[in-house]
């Protein structure tokens, strides 16, 4: 929504909007030119044109409510983002359950690298494009993540689309599994004749997605039966060098600069995409080399005691396992995961999962539950997950869960705080040394 809210900007439109609180992102975006309202109110509609409204808001909310009275236009983000991208000549849509930020970022920093001038709509902060979610270049290239809650991305216009993986989340929408990859199929779908749907091959929820479709597919993937796959590979204390093979033959040599088997993934992902705009495989390996990772993935907070910090946003059991897997490969003295569940209705549909996962913690923290869009009609809070998690250690708010991390953090440990809501205030006024 930041992203829209300055493309639009950009474009000469007049803007308004509203959040439930002040942050640098609204600081920004009235420093840019934008009317920001704390709080959602009706009369925050007055003036308005059109609304558009994230997936997140429902019906109730009251400036939906105010401009259904006022027969004001109301436009999904994803609506708004597939009329303006079909502007370009290219449009690259990145999908998936997980790694849709991270494999985006990458795209957007090999382009760049190679000279390409793209514009660029990503869910995380990235420095190579300024530090942002938004990088307004020419029309040629639009680099895009796709969400798949409420099929937003049914309204994008893709001439290349990423499945990166299909996994069950979003079950307060979704039906079930079949519910979701045939979501992800009419996505594919979207792609044009002469365009491409690029794959997981690893993943067969991904393949069964794309079985039969009539569009030209590109497959990525860890074995040799791929499209691309990657061999010689090593991995050192969590980050992996390999050599990328392309239809059979030798094309770059890599080495990623953030840790973790899903990233090497992605870059496989973000390879099969230099193939399609043609990029130049020593221009890839640059570009690639170049991506030191996206906010809130990964993303270090410093040093305290010895431990270092960081914070994820991992927040479906599978990004939580591939992230403190990735965290174990290099090698700690321990790793301890201060945990925010997010969502009732993904706590109580995925909670033995989440368990486990969290299990490759030494220590598992959990706060209380991050509501988002849901009310709490279950009675729950994070004891409902703490209890199935030996050892774990249930918080009442996050200036106990700072308390807690400052009193056991010990020299070689890892801690993180993950979860998609605002764990990440727990690193306020933290007494860290300057991010490593």
């Amino acid at each position: 929504m930041r992203a829209l809210a300055e493309l639009l900007l950009d474009m000469g439109a007049c803007v308004q909007g509203s959040d439930r609180e002040r942050s640098p992102y609204t600081d920004r975006l009235e420093q840019m030119g934008a009317r920001i309202y704390i709080g959602q109110r009706e009369e925050n509609v007055a003036g308005a044109a059109a609304v558009i409204r994230t997936a997140a808001v429902s019906d109730q909310n009251p400036e939906i409510v105010a401009a259904r009275r006022m027969d004001l236009p109301i436009v999904e983000r994803g609506q708004a983002w597939g009329l303006l991208m079909g502007r370009y000549r290219s449009a690259i849509c990145i999908a998936g359950t997980h790694g849709k930020t991270s494999t985006t970022s990458m795209v957007a920093t090999f382009a760049q690298s190679a000279g390409l001038d793209p514009t660029v709509m990503v869910g995380g902060e990235l420095s190579t494009i300024g530090g942002g979610t938004l990088r307004i270049g020419g029309r040629d290239l639009f680099i895009a993540e796709a969400c798949e809650y409420k099929n937003s991305y049914h309204s994008f216009c893709p001439t290349a689309a990423v499945i990166l993986n299909i996994d069950r989340d979003h079950l307060d929408f979704f039906s079930g599994m079949d519910d979701i990859v045939a979501s992800f199929r009419h996505f594919a779908s979207l792609v044009p004749q002469d365009g491409v749907v690029i794959v997981n091959r690893d993943d067969a929820n991904a393949l069964r997605a794309v079985d039969g479709l009539d569009r030209r597919i590109m497959t990525f993937g860890l074995q040799p039966g791929a499209d691309i796959f990657p061999q010689n590979i090593v991995c050192e204390q969590g980050f992996y060098r390999f050599e990328i093979v392309v239809s059979g033959q030798p094309w770059c040599q890599v080495r990623l600069s953030v840790p973790g088997e899903h990233n090497l993934l992605n870059a496989l992902a973000a390879a099969a995409c230099a193939v399609y705009l043609g990029v130049a495989p020593q221009d890839f390996a640059k570009g690639i080399a170049a991506y030191r990772g996206v906010g809130r993935r990964f993303e270090s907070k410093g040093e305290y005691h010895g431990a270092l910090l960081f914070d994820d946003y991992a927040h479906h059991p599978s990004e939580i396992e591939a992230t403190l897997k990735a965290a174990r490969s290099m090698e700690p003295r321990r790793i301890i995961c201060v945990f925010q569940p997010h969502t009732y209705s993904r706590t109580i549909s995925l909670r033995s999962e989440f368990a486990r996962a969290l299990s490759h913690a030494d220590l598992c923290v959990i706060t209380d539950i991050y509501a988002s869009r849901e009310v709490n009609t279950a009675g729950i809070n994070g004891h409902y997950l703490a209890d199935l998690i030996p050892g774990s250690v249930c918080v009442a708010g996050f200036d106990e869960a700072r308390r807690f991390v400052m009193d056991n953090a010990r020299e070689g440990d890892l801690i993180f705080s993950m979860g998609a809501g605002d764990v990440w205030h727990i690193w306020d006024g933290f007494p860290a040394s300057q991010a490593v």
